[in-house]
């Protein structure tokens, strides 16, 4: 079976959203869109990957070019947050992008690469591993349930 364009849409705002400022639940709509019997598992995949990257890349952006209002209200990170992100990139490195994925320090980490120039292919590159790897694991649990 197919999934609908309003599904596809639907799965990929919801990632987008995931990765910005707001919450999502892309990985439950996912889930739910493969248990349904939304069969192109590919499709899916690929619009839940590029909905989360192209929100990380928002967060980038603000990061990159938008520093100086790091301390408006609304900014998407909070200096707590943004502190916790910092710490990982002195730790590890540019190769915590690939666990932009993680709640909590996720998004700070995205905000931070920008915030430290981190250059857009390295991080479109390791972010984009790392969202596809969560979203792969994510499938294969859901199609093991079928």
């Amino acid at each position: 079976m197919f999934p609908t364009p309003l599904s596809v849409s639907g799965l990929f705002l919801s990632a987008f959203l995931s990765a910005t400022l707001l919450p999502g639940t892309s990985e439950a709509l996912l889930t739910a869109l493969l248990l349904e019997g939304e069969a192109d598992v590919a499709l899916l995949l690929f619009a839940a990957t590029a909905g989360n990257l192209l929100g990380s890349l928002v967060n980038w952006v603000l990061g990159r070019y938008f520093a100086s209002f790091r301390e408006r209200r609304w900014f998407p990170v909070t200096q707590a947050s943004y502190d916790r992100a910092e710490h990982w990139f002195t730790r590890f490195g540019s190769w915590s992008l690939l666990f932009a994925w993680l709640p909590v320090v996720g998004d700070p980490l995205t905000v931070a690469a920008g915030l430290l120039r981190v250059p857009f292919w390295r991080f479109f590159i390791l972010v984009g591993i790392g969202k596809a790897a969560r979203y792969l694991f994510i499938a294969a649990a859901a199609l093991a349930l079928i």
